[in-house]
């Protein structure tokens, strides 16, 4: 059985239907704008921001963070992470 996890805050789901259709606390719209998105990579030991390139054990470590190098401005934006691997 496989896994989903929202790439915005790294919740796992044991269904895409329910990933999809509760709210995220970590969207970039804000906290409960909007629906959780699911993280189309694969599942690893560990996950890099696509902008700054650190590395994080899990999405939800990754996401919980301020990035330096977010594109809105140093610590304006969450790290994101880098779904190509």
């Amino acid at each position: 059985m496989s896994n989903f996890y929202c790439k915005y805050c790294g919740s796992k789901f044991a269904s895409i239907s329910a990933l999809t259709g509760s709210w995220c606390s970590r969207h970039p719209d804000g906290s409960n704008k909007g629906h959780h998105a699911p993280f189309e990579g694969r599942e690893t030991s560990q996950y890099f921001c696509e902008h700054c390139g650190s590395k994080f054990p899990s999405i939800s470590a990754l996401t919980g963070g301020w990035c330096s190098r977010h594109p809105d401005g140093s610590n304006k934006g969450r790290h994101c992470v880098l779904e190509s691997a």
